[in-house]
């Protein structure tokens, strides 16, 4: 029986590999380039965007487990070829069994804004305002770009989940907004504890 961590064992995939492979799993032959913009347009708002690195690593792991195949491309513009990847019966079949029976790793929580206002007894008000004021134009930005790329994703069939999951994003950042804003009357009810004080662990 193989070892979980033998790394000749096709399934154990880094999370990233996992994500590019279901970039492939829509169906169409993509370039490196390709695949950046769709985690651009995608994934970033839920997980990560892969570098351009990242994703060439994985792509050559998928080919050495038989998940992907590629070929290069011809430009009638005189362009430089480029390498176009796509995924196998092998790979669809890995990515459909990792979707359906991995499982579903809890969301891990790193906010720097929230981070820092717990850090608020060493910042003056000011600045913890202008921290959370950043927050709300931060998470609206994000939300107004999640829900036009929603839109756009909502065109072809194919990305039905992805807009929806989109649409998720939408009202995610929408309700990181309406908190930073939120904690913005919290901290004027503050009122007179001062910036600096001193505070013990609660016992």
């Amino acid at each position: 029986m193989r070892c979980v961590a033998d790394e000749t064992n096709k399934r154990t995939l880094p999370a990233t590999g996992w994500a590019v492979l279901g970039l492939l799993s829509f169906g169409e032959e993509l370039s490196g380039y390709d695949l950046k913009k769709w985690s651009d347009l995608s994934l970033r708002f839920f997980y990560w965007s892969p570098s351009f690195s990242q994703i060439y690593s994985e792509l050559r792991r998928l080919e050495k487990a038989g998940y992907a195949t590629s070929r290069r491309i011809g430009h009638d513009t005189g362009t430089r070829d480029k390498r176009v990847y796509r995924i196998t019966d092998e790979g669809m079949a890995a990515v459909r069994e990792w979707a359906r029976q991995a499982p579903v790793d809890p969301p891990v929580l790193k906010h720097g804004p929230m981070l820092r206002l717990w850090l608020g007894h060493l910042l003056e008000p000011e600045q913890m305002r202008e921290v959370l004021l950043q927050q709300q134009d931060f998470a609206e930005d994000m939300r107004r770009r999640a829900a036009a790329d929603a839109e756009a994703a909502r065109a072809d069939p194919a990305w039905a989940y992805p807009a929806l999951t989109l649409k998720w994003a939408e009202r995610y950042y929408a309700s990181e907004r309406d908190l930073a804003a939120a904690m913005l009357d919290d901290i004027e009810a503050l009122g007179g504890s001062a910036p600096g004080q001193s505070i013990g662990l609660p016992s």
